[in-house]
């Protein structure tokens, strides 16, 4: 692993990279609880530097509460310690952090008596990264008399909103300038390879969505290759697209999809102004599964890739100067269309990560290199993918890949949405290989996708 720490994260962390991380962390074995524990400690140890002779810590509900719970059982026995808790803990952690607290000499209030801000030292641990103004009661009455007290006040990973810190004791990475990073254990594994957490970014469609909701992508295809754009269409209806149309020469019919067959055997210039209106009313294109080589087809595919909002560049339409869309582009090479493109894969991971990466800032968008270990990068930051099985060699299963990628784009960004699924299909694979071995089919795999997405975690 040492080879790869150049591919961590550093400086401030958002909120959705760190709940990848965290959700992460729990695969390579560093549970939340094991976390809170360490992070506790260290919040413990930023409350000894200040030697109070009495501490008040806040408490709100969620896992930031946990962490202050467990702060003060570190205390418990070397100062007078206060503990308000604004409610019952919601979490897990945060009930077995308090459930332990009570068992030591601390007391424990629920009203926010005149005691709490005349301690030495506070420590806000009352709401954590998903906090906004105006602050609801009894938190923004708990800022205001916190702020207006003479007591150093420690930050519990990042400040309440509104909340006058003088340290802030942040974990693992700072969320916010001018904190101090205590590390807890999160190996660097769970930054740079994908893993569970990295489905958390999915959309959910909340309720009262309507058809739409989900995107709507064009997958643009087919001709030589007469399946692979509809197992690109159907993965992105798997993946969460509410509406896909396939553009395709090809002859095929799937209820689910809206069949736009082109006329003659492969994409040629006379479909041109059509598909160009197709993309530009679709929030995700892909283009390329099953194209073929044919001059006229590349040419009309390339132009396609460049009206649309966002694409996933796929297959034969990888070679050459790349087509690049109007805010976001996905190319999912495997070795050998990587090599026709930015020059030969390099042995070793870091070496690898290092090759996508420059490929990415040359491309401008984001490359998924498809191999034993998927190498993504968007030009910056370098991910790795260790998700899939032997048995998905079989054909069709880039389409698929393709297609998850292009439902997930239509909602999200280019960079979560190649970690996702890269991530997403390989765990798929896995899943179905270990009931059919190397029989596995790429239609196998549009059965399990969207519970690997949307019902595993």
């Amino acid at each position: 692993m040492r080879e790869l720490s150049a591919f961590g994260l550093s400086g401030i962390i958002s909120a959705d990279d760190m709940r990848v991380v965290d959700k992460n962390a729990d695969g390579w074995g560093i549970s939340a609880l094991q976390r809170m524990e360490s992070a506790g400690s260290a919040l413990a140890a930023a409350v000894r530097d200040e030697r109070p002779g009495r501490v008040a810590i806040l408490c709100g509900t969620g896992n930031n509460a946990g962490d202050g719970f467990c702060a003060a059982r570190h205390l418990a026995n070397e100062t007078d310690v206060l503990v308000f808790c604004a409610g019952d803990p919601k979490t897990p952690e945060a009930r077995a952090q308090f459930a332990a607290l009570a068992a030591c000499p601390v007391t424990i209030t629920d009203t926010a008596v005149p005691e709490l801000f005349s301690c030495d030292v506070i420590v806000d641990a009352l709401l954590g990264t998903g906090a906004r103004l105006p602050l609801k009661e009894p938190y923004a009455g708990l800022i205001s008399r916190m702020n207006a007290s003479s007591a150093r006040i420690i930050a519990c990973d990042v400040p309440t909103p509104g909340c006058r810190a003088d340290r802030i004791a942040a974990f693992h990475l700072a969320k916010t300038p001018g904190s101090e990073v205590y590390n807890i254990g999160i190996p660097l594994a769970a930054e740079v390879f994908c893993g569970e957490g990295d489905l958390l970014l999915v959309p959910r469609k909340p309720a009262g969505s309507h058809k739409g909701s989900g995107g709507t992508v064009l997958v643009v295809g087919g001709g030589p290759y007469q399946g692979a754009p509809f197992l690109a269409g159907v993965a992105a209806l798997r993946a969460g697209a509410d509406i896909v149309r396939v553009a395709s020469p090809a002859d095929g019919f799937l209820p689910d999809i809206i069949h736009d067959r082109l006329s003659g055997d492969h994409i040629c210039e006379e479909h041109r102004e059509h598909l160009l209106s197709l993309a530009e009313k679709s929030d995700a294109v892909v283009c390329g599964p099953g194209l073929g080589t044919a001059a006229e087809s590349l040419a009309v595919a390339a132009e396609v890739v460049r009206a649309a909002k966002k694409a996933v560049v796929d297959a034969d339409l990888l070679r050459g100067s790349l087509p690049r869309a109007a805010a976001e582009t996905i190319y999912t090479p495997h070795a050998g269309e990587f090599a026709r493109v930015f020059g030969a894969v390099p042995e070793g991971l870091a070496v690898r990560g290092e090759a996508v990466r420059a490929a990415a800032a040359a491309a401008g968008g984001v490359v998924l290199l498809k191999g034993a270990v998927d190498t993504i990068s968007d030009g910056r930051r370098v991910r790795f993918n260790r998700s899939g099985a032997s048995g998905m060699t079989t054909g069709g299963t880039g389409d698929v890949l393709a297609g998850c990628a292009g439902g997930l784009l239509a909602r999200m960004q280019a960079m979560p949405a190649a970690c996702a699924a890269a991530y997403a299909v390989g765990v798929t694979g896995e899943t179905l290989c270990a009931e059919l071995g190397e029989g596995l089919l790429a239609t196998d795999l549009l059965r399990h996708l969207a519970h690997t997405l949307y019902t595993e975690l």
